[in-house]
């Protein structure tokens, strides 16, 4: 007999429940709250039957209690399970796919496994579970492979009892598994680079996230990178589930090809971006940059200038994707290539940087910046350059340049050759801000991975109407070299100068998107009176913590010009969001390796550096606090040193508002605010246990 109730509700005195096992088991179950949500399949579990483990086709799941006293195997088993469910449903019941299930339930279990943290995966090193026992053999992680091996599909016929078909498998059938056949965390680190990848110990990438939620974490990350949210991730693997349930009917071509046009429309309708703009996803900010600096490459015969805003607080590899190098050892799409080398196809340009600090460490005021950018303008014209102007609003410390009456000047100079493009990739502006530029005629490029927090990287370029005209108009083909970037299909379709990039789909870049315009839409339900107070309470209460705290010292109030805050009209970009800080100790300002090694500390579990001490310090300690990563920054005192960041970012907003009440969302604000005075506190704790930062 066994108890038709969720696994949720299981917990008793048992030897399950023994004091060494309630922390593993507890982590476990956190993370059984990133499985797919699929509906109508019950999870029952047996004390009858303590070694059962089957799957009823699209009714339910029976795992027996010996599983749920090894968490790790039951995580494993459950996994496997609700994904063999998904696919019985996408392919509509039918019990002749019970082999496909197979095949795409242990495809998806090995990607699985391969994301569990190192001591987990000590842990199945022994078991004599079925399952456990296939994931670790590293030469199944095929479906080629797996597709083959009779015994193994023999031993996964046992889960359901059943036969498996002798008919030859569907090709396109295969095609899907192998695409989407992958935990939705997997596929939020696909279609990128090496700076996805996470560690095995803590799961975290070089951002200090991960590719599923921590909710564990008091995260004010945004100005960098941040875990992606419940919610999100949910929404994603809704999206995934949708994608292979159309895949198969439909066929992948067309039905990706819905999805990525679809996610370009809730954007457009999210952001109030008219329709005739042209909308081009990519992998990451930097490649947003080479997808511009292709585009030049193709509209213009003339010599190119490239004039980079803010060059010391865009992108590392801004720079190089601008002059048409490789910016990393290995591309979006998994081709390995050599950082620095030119891309094939590029032919030289000029690059003119502009930083917003000078020699010293000091901020360029307005006036100095826009003479600078002037006189690099002016310089372009004379060589007849075609210039393209990178303007910046905001960069990563929260800076805007050049002024609007400085834009206006530059496009009063006659028989200029020109391209302006915004760089607005923090995405700090509303929705105005945006229209705005695109009517100007300015190419603006985003992110939704930093202030509307999506999973990094989500990149994009809006390109306005009459660019779009003229870019179609070209019959010249895009740098060759590209192929190893993009596929075709994520460029406009009636631009021919795509056409011979690669064939394929970047599900990476789609999905991390679906997550980003997710979190959108639900920050632009909080309605707009509530949305900026929220706002207000939150950077005042920011910036009074950071002025006040005399072991940090604000990079922020020495910007007086060189911003448009304090504007009388409120938005966005006429607010500071972002917070910098030099941290100190014994009024010095802590050295940059030494600023990176607290801001890890910050994000870590140091609880074990405080034994003995109460439990006030305790908690303190133990408590993960992720914010913005250390930026390079020299201080006043001509030291060179770094500054961490607290940055707003549209979740404290939106989860705040998540139960439409008034009186509860100010309350929820508050309670974050109370999270930032946390942090604050655990940053003062490392910096008075100078041992830590050694």
């Amino acid at each position: 007999m066994t108890n038709n109730l969720l696994i949720e509700n299981q917990y008793k005195q048992s030897t399950l429940f023994n004091k060494n096992n309630v922390n593993n088991l507890v982590r476990i179950l956190t993370r059984f709250g990133t499985i797919p949500k699929i509906y109508s399949i019950n999870i029952i579990t047996s004390s009858v039957k303590p070694k059962l483990f089957k799957i009823n086709p699209g009714k339910s799941i029976t795992i027996g209690t010996d599983y749920l006293e090894n968490p790790d195997v039951a995580l494993v088993y459950l996994r496997y399970a609700i994904e063999w469910q998904v696919w019985f449903r996408a392919f509509k019941k039918d019990l002749k796919s019970s082999t496909l299930c197979d095949l795409a339930a242990i495809q998806t279990t090995l990607y699985f496994y391969d994301l569990l943290p190192i001591d987990d995966k000590k842990r199945l090193e022994n078991s004599d579970y079925l399952l456990a026992k296939i994931i670790q053999k590293k030469e199944n992680n095929s479906i080629e492979n797996i597709k083959t091996n009779k015994p193994l599909l023999n031993k996964l016929q046992s889960f359901h009892k059943l036969k498996n078909s002798d008919e030859p498998f569907n090709a396109s059938s295969i095609s899907v598994i192998e695409n989407l056949a992958k935990p939705i965390e997997y596929l939020l680190m696909s279609g990128g680079d090496f700076r996805l990848d996470i560690d095995e110990e803590n799961l975290l990438n070089k951002y200090g996230c991960r590719p599923f939620p921590r909710p564990e974490a008091f995260t004010f990350a945004s100005s960098t990178g941040t875990s992606v949210s419940n919610f999100a991730y949910d929404k994603a693997e809704r999206a995934r589930t949708v994608l292979i349930q159309k895949s198969l009917a439909n066929g992948m071509k067309l039905a990706t090809n819905e999805f990525s046009e679809s996610l370009k429309t809730n954007l457009r309708d999210a952001l109030k971006i008219k329709e005739n703009c042209q909308i081009i996803f990519s992998p990451s900010g930097t490649d947003s940059s080479l997808q511009i600096a292709a585009i030049t490459q193709i509209i213009t015969d003339k010599k190119i200038t490239h004039i980079l805003l803010a060059s010391d607080e865009t992108g590392s590899g801004v720079p190089a994707a601008l002059e048409g190098f490789h910016f990393e050892n290995n591309t979006a799409l998994s081709h390995p290539v050599i950082k620095g080398d030119r891309i094939n196809g590029f032919r030289d340009v000029t690059l003119v940087k502009i930083p917003f600090r000078d020699t010293n460490g000091e901020l360029k005021s307005t006036a100095q910046l826009d003479d600078e950018v002037y006189h690099a303008v002016i310089e372009a014209k004379k060589m007849d350059s075609f210039i393209v102007l990178h303007a910046m609003d905001q960069s990563k410390l929260g800076y805007q340049s050049p002024s609007n009456s400085l834009l206006e000047k530059i496009h009063q100079i006659e028989n200029l050759s020109l391209q302006v493009i915004i760089d607005g990739s923090q995405l700090r502006l509303d929705p105005a801000d945006i229209i705005n530029y695109l009517d100007k005629g300015y190419i603006v490029t985003i992110t939704g991975s930093k202030y509307f927090t999506g999973p990094p990287y989500a990149g994009a370029l809006i390109v306005p109407n009459h660019v779009s005209d003229t870019i179609s108009s070209i019959n010249t083909m895009l740098p060759k070299g590209l192929k190893a970037y993009y596929n075709n299909v994520d460029w406009p379709s009636v631009w021919n100068c795509s056409n011979q990039l690669s064939n394929g789909f970047n599900y990476g870049t789609y999905m991390r998107w679906n997550a980003a315009i997710s979190e959108m839409k639900r920050y632009y339900k909080t309605p707009i009176l509530y949305r900026n107070l929220g706002i207000e309470m939150f950077c005042n209460f920011v910036r009074e913590s950071i002025i006040e705290s005399p072991f940090l010292e604000p990079l922020f109030v020495e910007e007086s010009e060189i911003s448009n805050y304090n504007n009388e009209e409120f938005g966005l970009r006429t607010i500071r969001t972002i917070f910098p800080f030099f941290i100190l100790k014994n009024n010095i300002a802590l050295e940059v390796e030494k600023v990176k090694k607290l801001y890890v500390l910050l994000n870590s579990d140091i609880s074990m550096h405080f034994e003995g001490d109460s439990m006030e310090i305790l908690r303190l300690a133990a408590q993960k606090c992720h914010i913005g990563q250390a930026v390079n920054v020299r201080h006043k005192s001509n030291k060179q040193s770094a500054i961490l960041r607290i940055s707003l970012g549209s979740r404290v907003i939106s989860e705040s508002w998540k139960d439409r009440d008034i009186s509860m969302f100010f309350r929820n604000i508050e309670e974050q605010l109370s999270q930032v005075a946390f942090i604050i506190k655990k940053i003062e704790l490392i910096v008075n246990h100078a041992h830590l930062l050694k």
